[in-house]
């Protein structure tokens, strides 16, 4: 069973920044792809960005130029790098890990969220 754990989420006034983390545990063999995700109230889950374990990086438009994704590869956290953030960035923010178990059969794990609200 994989298990991920966010962190980092908080209040923070516009145009400030937030790092968020995202730890992963258990019988993980290789990771496929891990990514950020979005939902504002009301709205749909969104990607936000995501990285391949080639290292390919994708970002949804609306952040582009302020958020950057990265990992460890020594170890599995993921990072987002949250700059010039917008009350439109406000939501619940998710991370999503997808590979294979140490037994070979595939996840596709999901975080219990972590808030963002940007307001002044």
């Amino acid at each position: 069973q994989v298990q991920l754990v966010e962190s980092g989420g908080g209040s923070v006034q516009p145009g400030g920044s937030l790092t968020l983390s995202c730890e992963v545990s258990g019988s993980t063999f290789s990771i496929v792809a891990m990514g950020w995700y979005r939902q504002a109230p009301e709205k749909e889950r969104e990607l936000v960005a995501t990285i391949n374990s080639g290292g390919s990086i994708n970002y949804a438009d609306s952040v582009k130029g302020r958020f950057t994704i990265s990992r460890d590869y020594a170890k599995t956290p993921v990072y987002l790098q949250m700059n010039s953030l917008k009350p439109e960035d406000t939501a619940v923010y998710y991370c999503n890990v997808r590979g294979y178990t140490t037994r070979r059969t595939p996840f596709d794990s999901w975080g219990q969220g972590t808030q963002v609200t940007v307001s002044s």
